[in-house]
């Protein structure tokens, strides 16, 4: 289904798009069980941007504008993958990645490109086909972890991780995930949790939040 992009101040669209992308959770229901449960102890629930912390090492930076992201980079987890477009589905889920091609991220085309003004979305799955997905470890992040995006103007831009949250995807927090921001952010979206075999997917999903904090150098630079 083709959705347009809403336009700037349009608060009717704004609560309507989130209230439909709510359904994320439903789209990130195809990863497979690895057994492998996430440790909660390293995860809160969603606050609201107003109450997370500022992340450390981080500062104001301009938005950049609008670019296609080519890829994205997560030292800490030794993730890194080129990034497809992904719109909506039928049922208004949001589109992920082939299940069968775990190690394959993609971004949500309808939103903010990465250093743009705004939520800019990345989603890839735990796992998929019995094999480990580009964000098995996303749980492993915390405060300060820096994440890189290529983008095809040139510019790589640079984001470090504010707040992680693991939530049931029954109670997915659309608006902390695709509500305005006062400045660029990054949302890192994956499953978690309990897997529930009858569902055939996970219960929850795991959510890195993060900032933007300017262009990185090049690796020539």
């Amino acid at each position: 289904m083709h959705v347009r992009r809403r336009a700037r101040g349009n608060r009717g669209g704004h609560r309507s798009l989130v209230a439909s992308l709510a359904l994320v959770a439903l789209a990130l229901s195809g990863c497979t069980a690895t057994g492998e449960q996430i440790d909660r102890g390293a995860m809160t629930p969603a606050t609201s941007a107003a109450d997370r912390p500022a992340p450390p090492g981080s500062g104001t930076a301009s938005a950049l504008p609008r670019s296609v992201p080519a890829w994205v980079a997560v030292p800490r987890i030794g993730a890194r993958s080129s990034l497809v477009p992904l719109g909506l589905n039928p049922d208004r889920t949001i589109a992920v990645p082939p299940v069968h091609e775990p190690m394959q991220a993609g971004w949500y085309r309808y939103g903010p490109t990465p250093g743009e003004k705004g939520p800019a979305v990345v989603l890839g799955h735990v796992d998929g086909d019995g094999r480990e997905g580009i964000f098995a470890r996303l749980r492993e992040l915390r405060p300060g972890d820096e994440i890189r995006v290529g983008r095809q103007d040139g510019r790589i831009a640079r984001f470090v991780v504010e707040h992680m949250a693991q939530v049931p995807k029954t109670r997915f927090p659309a608006e902390d995930v695709y509500g305005d921001t006062a400045g660029p952010e990054l949302r890192l979206i994956t499953c978690g949790g309990a897997f529930d075999s009858d569902a055939d997917s996970y219960r929850d999903n795991v959510i890195a939040f993060a900032t933007f904090t300017g262009v990185a150098p090049s690796p020539a630079g």
